[in-house]
């Protein structure tokens, strides 16, 4: 009785519709693999190298695609029937875990000297690059398609919530995966996840195109989208804002080295603190669910990101385990309510027939930032050790906060 009237709850709503039930589920369970390659791949690479370089150039070779591709990504997105791009990605995404698993074989560890096969990791995250430029948008714009107007905000929220429950498990237990059963088995179980979340997508019927608005050249199809975002204050506010927080705060892709040198946990530790971010998320995401705010979410947003610069200030400053763990997991909480804000303005601010666009425009822009910190934090923490590149990028989110504060007042009085 408790969970029924749970899923009738407004905030939970979604849940009733059925097909938004089989993407939820695919959600899950597609974002705990990408969570898990990256951990292990990141984890991998190191004991390879013994290089915070080498993790960085991992965020280059997947930011590439990400962000060359995004554009022409959301045009695309547009023109489709999502259901169907949408499951066409996960297969493929599919075919580049069997190719981590061939990477990680003793086969191949006996055919290739560590230099090739650092290149070959480096190849493989590429692919999935330009795989994530095409699902991550049509992921977001696919909502509005399984869940009717009234409560496309509840359902964004529980996309979020997903995506967070997911990225967690997928953290702590590709650490657990790696102590347990060594780097090539776990890429089997992701493997299974993977091929689990596509059936779900295929059990969704197709959609329609959304072609009204989208007809002509490709590239006046790109500058519209541009246009739209340029030109909405608040979206390109919360955008702007997220970026540049995310491109200095991406110091914690660090945390290999971190564990390794400074804390000195195993791959148990390290999945763990790969994890906190998002354990905290997830924790301020429920309490959000259940009690949502009602009023100054813009203000709010830009004292959250504050309070996640000053979180990766004590990270970097930490030399203790549990302290370390805190930060980052108080991080995490600051991210959530952020999150929650910035992915309500998305879907709300954005028109339907243009949602592969904008969402592809806040992929290029915010989800390729990751990887582009990613390589950011690995340059500078080769020139100038682990510590200080962290201190760094706290240092400089708390910047970005002021100077988006004095120049996005729109944002600043934004209310849903």
């Amino acid at each position: 009785m408790m969970i029924k009237n749970v899923l009738n709850s407004g905030s939970f709503s979604p849940m009733k519709e059925k097909e938004f039930k089989y993407f939820i589920y695919s959600r899950f369970l597609y974002v705990m693999a990408l969570r898990m390659v990256g951990t292990i791949v990141a984890y991998k690479l190191f004991q390879l190298t013994q290089s915070s370089l080498a993790i960085g150039l991992v965020g280059l070779a997947e930011f590439l695609p990400v962000f060359s591709l995004a554009l022409y990504a959301g045009h695309v997105i547009d023109l489709s029937d999502k259901r169907t791009l949408l499951l066409k990605a996960i297969i493929a995404y599919s075919c580049c875990v069997v190719l981590l698993i061939v990477a990680t074989s003793s086969w191949m560890a006996g055919k290739l000297s560590t230099k090739y096969l650092e290149l070959f990791f480096y190849f493989i995250i590429f692919l999935t690059g330009i795989i994530r430029a095409f699902a991550g948008p049509t992921s977001n714009a696919i909502i509005a398609q399984l869940v009717p107007r009234d409560i496309l905000h509840h359902a964004a929220q529980l996309s979020s919530s997903t995506f967070l429950g997911a990225s967690i498990l997928g953290h702590a237990s590709a650490g657990f995966f790696i102590a347990w059963f060594g780097t090539n088995t776990s890429f089997y179980f992701i493997l299974a996840y993977i091929l689990i979340a596509a059936f779900f997508i295929s059990r969704i019927e197709k959609k329609p195109k959304l072609v009204a608005k989208v007809a002509g050249k490709t590239w006046a199809s790109v500058k519209e989208g541009l246009h739209y975002v340029y030109n909405n204050k608040i979206l390109l506010g919360a955008i702007t804002l997220d970026l540049f927080a995310v491109l200095f705060g991406g110091a914690v892709a660090l945390l290999p080295e971190f564990a390794d040198k400074i804390l000195k946990v195993g791959p148990i530790g390290f999945g763990w603190l790969n994890a906190s971010l998002d354990i905290g998320s997830v924790i301020m995401i429920i309490l959000l669910t259940l009690f949502p705010m009602q009023k100054n979410q813009g203000r709010i947003l830009f004292f959250v990101v504050g309070g996640f610069g000053i979180c990766i200030l004590l990270f970097g400053i930490s030399e203790f385990f549990w302290l370390s763990f805190l930060a980052l997991l108080i991080a995490g909480m600051f991210d959530g309510v952020s999150i929650i804000i910035r992915s309500t303005i998305l879907q709300l601010k954005t028109p339907d027939e243009m949602r592969g666009r904008v969402s592809s425009v806040n992929s290029m822009f915010i989800n390729s930032s990751n990887e582009l910190g990613q390589f950011e934090s690995g340059i500078t923490a080769r020139m100038f050790g682990a510590v200080p590149a962290v201190l760094f990028g706290g240092a400089m989110t708390l910047l970005v906060v002021i100077i988006t504060w004095i120049k996005a007042p729109a944002l600043r009085k934004f209310e849903y």
